[in-house]
């Protein structure tokens, strides 16, 4: 749909790559869609989601498993 660069050497997508990724503008939304998405990333100091371009290119290495989460990046359950 749209091309990426893969050929970046940045380490994060950047503001306009995760538009259109997510095709959400607030980063509440776009937090959001990465959650569902199942999308790692990580909330910086100004609350917006920063995402690493190996998440989203793909990475042959494993990732590493955080064994505790917080409540509310939890799933919530639906009665």
């Amino acid at each position: 749909m749209y091309p990426m660069n893969t050929t970046s050497t940045n380490l994060f997508i950047n503001t306009s790559e995760l538009l259109i990724l997510t095709g959400r503008k607030t980063k509440s939304r776009q937090i959001a869609w990465l959650r569902t998405s199942g999308l790692p990333y990580r909330i910086n100091a100004t609350g917006h989601p920063v995402v690493t371009r190996a998440a989203v290119v793909g990475n042959s290495e494993p990732m590493l498993e955080i064994g505790w989460v917080p409540k509310v990046f939890q799933p919530q359950k639906k009665d």
